[in-house]
């Protein structure tokens, strides 16, 4: 599980947590509170701790959707609202559910989403059925080698045995610029 650490007088700056009660992901609002004020952020790929859930942890009061919501919002708000267009890296169910959260303008942002499932590939486009647009939208699939960046990646990391990795390599691209992990 990612986690992230401050020191006390950043901590302290930024603000104390949202303590809203339960069903509230209070150190998530404070990580992004401490985004918004310039908090830096670095990755570290190494396992640092061991976090423990047991069944009465306030952790299990926050819902799957509680969740998913903050981050599309954020993730709205402090990266698709710098970019004109972008594709979705995941056809299958995670990039579709993404695309139905976004808001309205930057759906129309989605130039295609690109995928390496042939029987994706082969459909063609994606058709969003619940959209009130009419026609509705057909957003197109492509393999990822046909697609541009920017990129926002549905995929997780370590579902790929490293095939996702080698793909992002051969692009050449550099996260944080070309592509934001969402999963």
């Amino acid at each position: 599980m990612p986690t992230w650490f401050c020191s006390r007088s950043w901590f302290s700056e930024v603000g104390p947590f949202d303590e809203g009660g339960k069903g509230v992901p209070e150190d998530l609002l404070f990580f992004y509170q401490s985004l918004r004020q310039g908090g830096g952020l670095f990755r570290v790929d190494q396992c640092l701790l061991v976090y423990r859930y047991h069944e009465k942890a306030a952790t299990h009061s926050v819902t799957e959707d509680t969740i998913w919501k903050l981050r599309v919002d954020f993730l709205q708000e402090r990266v698709l609202s710098q970019w004109e267009s972008f594709t979705i890296w995941n056809a299958g169910k995670q990039g579709r559910k993404l695309y139905r959260c976004l808001s309205p303008t930057n759906q129309k942002k989605v130039k295609a989403f690109c995928d390496v499932d042939e029987n994706k590939i082969q459909k063609g486009f994606y058709t969003y059925e619940d959209s009130e647009e009419r026609p509705k939208p057909k957003i197109p699939v492509v393999h990822y080698k046909d697609a541009a960046a920017p990129f926002i990646i549905c995929v997780k990391l370590d579902m790929t045995g490293g095939v996702l990795e080698q793909n992002l390599n051969s692009l050449q691209l550099k996260e944080g610029i070309d592509y934001f992990h969402f999963n």
